[in-house]
């Protein structure tokens, strides 16, 4: 058994922060900005296939867990 801490893959992390919500109520709003009511629409109702479910999906495990943390740092970078 290893004693590593896994590490979250930072590219999708980035990803999060600059990625715009392409449809629907929220369109053009940044995926880190989305409601959590929206989130968990989709998460009841199915998250989209492909990259953008898997950003929705993402962010809703981000934020079901308070682990907004991990993008906050890099929201300083990006974000300009």
């Amino acid at each position: 058994m290893s004693d590593e801490i896994p590490q979250p893959n930072t590219e999708i992390l980035k990803e999060l922060i600059v990625y715009r919500m392409p449809f629907g109520k929220y369109k053009d709003w940044l995926i880190t900005d989305l409601p959590v009511s929206y989130l968990e629409w989709f998460e009841r109702e199915g998250f989209p296939a492909g990259k953008l479910g898997m950003l929705l999906s993402t962010m809703y495990e981000i934020r079901l867990n308070d682990l907004m943390f991990l993008i906050d740092g890099l929201k300083k970078i990006y974000r300009r």
